[in-house]
């Protein structure tokens, strides 16, 4: 007797798919704090030293140094980069033969990844911008999608502390739903209030109209707008270019037509500031890759946490589970026997026990899926043994979450 039976139609249904929500960060944490130790936001030296530096930071959960994390725990959570549609804030051709224009590499990434073609330059509340922030949240943190109406972004500069969080709760649909980012909601001022993980909408009044930026919760890519941000949030300008470092507080007047380097290479790894990004051509890079545009940004997250120790960058995940139920019938003739050497002489085929012959007893344990070359595709296990005989039929079902 055949040890497979065939499902048949009825035997296999479809069930309504499921939506559940997580924390993002690592240890499905969904909050992410910005002070130091446990679950703390740090860049690793090295990479600000070396050439991935110039075009983003990596972000993680714990101090990634070697010295510091001998056993490699500490995990990427996003990235922040910043990209200018001609490569402002870094050398040109013109300037240096090797010039990688990393700025316009930036911006022409995300530009092809998230813009319809015919789109050029992103553009925020109807005005287009020349350059970009992005926080890009690591693949792995958020599986199907960022959670819309589920995260708060704290940034703090001279106008203190500001939160920003999505408006899906007030749009009712994403802006461009049949995008080829997937769906696509404004950035505006608010924060998530209430109980942990809800989804309540605030904002101040006459900022939703700012075009702060631009939220692909499908692709997990926070796209933010300098033009806004750094004069609302209160990022600094330079004023000088070496020692001792005067500085200005981003307005919208003074922003475009700044000149001077974002960071004076000798002082950048202990300004900690969150300076407004240089949109202008740089002859040189100064040495200190920490220096660079995207650094405003992060600087500005990290530093938020300094305001109020309850600031977090808060963020959950969000996925559908598909579920198909697998109706196993087990009717009162079949499955009696077993290939178990307990229940059977291997050598000469006879029953262990006699009275097996007219009334054989089995206990069922484990249930396996086949596709019809016999590959077992799964296996469900009982939670504990159930007695099959010809008295008895059994039904059991196997759901198969994917």
């Amino acid at each position: 007797m055949s040890i497979y039976a065939r499902f048949n139609p009825d035997d296999i249904v479809t069930a309504n798919p499921t939506a559940i929500t997580t924390g993002l960060w690592s240890g499905d944490a969904g909050s992410f704090t910005s002070a130091s130790g446990e679950g703390a936001m740090w860049t690793l030296s090295s990479q600000a030293g070396g050439v991935s530096g110039y075009y983003y930071f990596d972000v993680y959960d714990v101090d990634p140094t070697p010295a510091n994390d001998p056993e490699g725990l500490a995990e990427v959570q996003f990235a922040v980069t910043y990209g200018h549609i001609d490569g402002g804030g870094a050398p040109t051709l013109d300037d240096e033969d090797l010039a990688t224009l990393p700025t316009k590499a930036i911006y022409s990434q995300y530009r092809n990844l998230l813009l319809d073609p015919a789109d050029t330059k992103f553009t925020f509340n109807g005005v287009e911008s020349d350059h970009i922030y992005v926080i890009n949240l690591q693949r792995a943190r958020i599986r199907e999608q960022l959670d819309p109406g589920n995260w708060e972004l704290p940034l703090s500069g001279a106008a203190g502390l500001k939160k920003f969080i999505d408006d899906s709760g007030q749009t009712l649909g994403a802006l461009t739903a049949n995008s080829k980012a997937g769906r696509v909601f404004n950035v505006v001022n608010g924060e998530l209030t209430g109980v942990s993980g809800s989804t309540v909408y605030t904002s101040s009044i006459g900022d939703d109209n700012r075009g702060f930026g631009l939220v692909y919760p499908d692709l997990g890519i926070i796209v933010l707008n300098p033009n806004a941000i750094t004069p609302f949030v209160g990022f600094q300008l330079t004023t000088a270019t070496s020692p001792p470092v005067t500085a200005s507080f981003a307005t919208a007047s003074v922003q475009a037509s700044t000149t001077s380097p974002l960071y004076d290479s000798t002082t950048a790894l202990n300004a900690f500031k969150a300076y407004a990004p240089v949109t202008h051509s740089l002859v040189s890079w100064p040495d200190v890759k920490p220096a660079y545009n995207h650094a405003g940004l992060y600087w500005s997250m990290r530093n938020a946490v300094y305001m109020t120790t309850d600031v977090e960058f808060r963020a959950r995940s969000a996925e559908t589970i598909s579920s198909t139920h697998y109706f196993v019938r087990l009717r009162n003739k079949e499955f009696n026997y077993s290939n178990n050497p307990t229940f059977f002489n291997a050598d000469t085929g006879v029953l262990v026990q006699s009275d097996f012959r007219n009334d054989p007893r089995v206990y069922i344990t484990t249930v396996g899926l086949y596709n019809d070359q016999n590959e077992l595709l799964a296996v469900a296990k009982l939670s504990k043994p159930v007695r099959k005989s010809f008295d008895e039929e059994l039904l059991l079902r196997v759901r198969l979450d994917f």
